[in-house]
Parts: C-alpha cells; sequence; structure tokens
C-alpha cells in the first residue's frame, strides 16, 4: 500500500548571519517557519530501494544516488539493519535553488515516511544524527515545525510563536535559480547585531535576511521582485527567504493573500498559511 507525505516548503522568516568559521561555514542565527504545502513523497514496499521523480519541477533532478532522498533512504536503512526495501516517488512541486528547503525538505519527508513503512522510532537519537549529516536544514524540516536555529542552523530550540501559527503567505519566485554557496561567498561579513529571541510579527518587522544584498547583487530578479512585493496590498510582512530566490510576504487575512496571489500572476506562486504547533 502507498503511503504519502508532504515536503513542507521551509521559509526562513529572519536570517542574520553572525561569522564566517574559519573551515567556510557561517554562524547563523534564523527563525525557521514552514507553509503547509510542498512537495510531495510517495512510497511502497519493494525489494530494494528505487526514486522516480515527477512534477513539474522535475526536469533535470537526479534520482540517482546522489539524490538526498534516496541517502536518507539509504541511511535509514543501513543504521537500523532494515532489509526491506521501498519504491520512492518525489512530486516536486516547489522550484528548486529556491531558497525553501528542496533537497532538505524532500529528504526530511522521506525519513518521516520511512519511519512510518519500516515502523522506526522517529524520536531516535540515531535518526536525529542521520539529519544533520545529511545537511545543516535537514534537522529543522524533519521536525517542519517553528523553530529558531543556531550554528549553521542545525542547533534548534522551540519558540512560542501563537501570533504566527496559521498566517496566510504567498511564496514568489522570480524564476531563476539561486545557487547557495555564491551567495554566502559574496556575503560581505558584517555582524549586524543578533536576532530577537521572541517570535513576534514585531521583532520579524525589524529583523532582516543578510543574505538578501548578496543574493539581490547576484541576481537581480530577486531585487526586482521584492520591490514588486513592497506594494502589494496588505502584505505585513515582505522578504527573502533563505538564500534565495523566493520570497514570500505575510497577510492578515486570506483574501488579502489571494487578491496579491493574483496580481503576480506572471509569476510562480504559492498560497498557503504557516503551521502552527505541533498537536
Amino acid at each position: 500500500m502507498r503511503d504519502r507525505e508532504t515536503a513542507y516548503a521551509k521559509i526562513n522568516l529572519a536570517l542574520h548571519v553572525r561569522a564566517r568559521r574559519a573551515d567556510g561555514y557561517h554562524l547563523l542565527e534564523t527563525l525557521f517557519a514552514f507553509a503547509e504545502d510542498g512537495d510531495i513523497v510517495s512510497a511502497e514496499p519493494a525489494e530494494g530501494l528505487s526514486l522516480t521523480i515527477s512534477g513539474p519541477f522535475a526536469a533535470g533532478l537526479s534520482a540517482g544516488d546522489d539524490n538526498l532522498v534516496l541517502k536518507a533512504a539509504a541511511g535509514l536503512r543501513k543504521i537500523f539493519g532494515i532489509a526491506a526495501g521501498a519504491a520512492i516517488t518525489l512530486d516536486k512541486r516547489l522550484p528548486v535553488a529556491a531558497g525553501i528547503g528542496g533537497g532538505s525538505a524532500d529528504a526530511s519527508a522521506a525519513i518521516r515516511l520511512l519511519s512510518r513503512l519500516w515502523s522506526v522510532p522517529l524520536d531516535d537519537p540515531r535518526v536525529t544524527a542521520l539529519a544533520i549529516s545529511l545537511g545543516a536544514d535537514v534537522p529543522a524540516c524533519l521536525a517542519s515545525r517553528t523553530v529558531r536555529g543556531e550554528g549553521v542552523g542545525e542547533v534548534l530550540s522551540p519558540v512560542d510563536a501563537p501570533a504566527l501559527a496559521g498566517l496566510p503567505i504567498l511564496l514568489i519566485n522570480p524564476g531563476v535559480a539561486c545557487p547557495t554557496g555564491p551567495v554566502f561567498k559574496a556575503w560581505d561579513g558584517a555582524d549586524r547585531g543578533p536576532l530577537a529571541h521572541a517570535a513576534t510579527l514585531e521583532n520579524l518587522a525589524v529583523a532582516r535576511n543578510d543574505l538578501a544584498e548578496p543574493a539581490c547583487h547576484l541576481v537581480p530578479e530577486i531585487a526586482r521582485l521584492l520591490s514588486r512585493m513592497q506594494g502589494l496590498p496588505g502584505a505585513t510582512l515582505v522578504r527573502m527567504s533563505g538564500s534565495g530566490a523566493t520570497c514570500f510576504a505575510l497577510f492578515a487575512t486570506d483574501d488579502e493573500r489571494d487578491a496579491a496571489q493574483a496580481m503576480m500572476a506572471d509569476r510562480w506562486t504559492l498560497a498557503s498559511h504557516l503551521r502552527g504547533p505541533a498537536s
């Protein structure tokens, strides 16, 4: 029987880059949040592991062993000594190189899905270790709930953010990929201060994404998109997510969000809501 799991779109509501480490990685303070929608990962029992990729953004994606979904599956299988396999399908609905989770969200969805299929306890520390080994964003994507991230993004702490749960959000992509590496490399190295711990709309309004400036320099389409989004009626917060290129706007009501989506019909958009706390 085929089961499925949503790879929830990741949004960095704020992202402060504090320092560049000697090994080239960057120390961050970020507020991770997740939309209620995203890619879809499905699977059914099989003798071995396989991956099929479909959907509007499937073109050019590798379905080989280098794909994070298969790496997650193979890692889970090895760690827990599982003999069974799975035929996995990834319905790629979100743009790639877009700052909204991508492979990290897909790998996390695969871990949640295969943990059910293979009766693996998701709270086992070995699952967390696997997530960390797959990438800095994977631990946050595994939970797919609003959390504060520090370190390189993998040090997570819960936040109390009742004002954010269920907020209407509109994701908009300019149609141009924005690779993460060059954006981080182009960061100017200036520490512009910490991210407030209280996850309120007031604090978010004065927070920032320190990668927006280098991303806009490298991909001018992002700057043009942000400028256009600033004029969307009802938008309470407009910002780029992650290292780009996807940007987002928060709204007070679904009607305001949907009207804004209609105004941006010439771009890829996703109208959703921010996920609330775990039930």
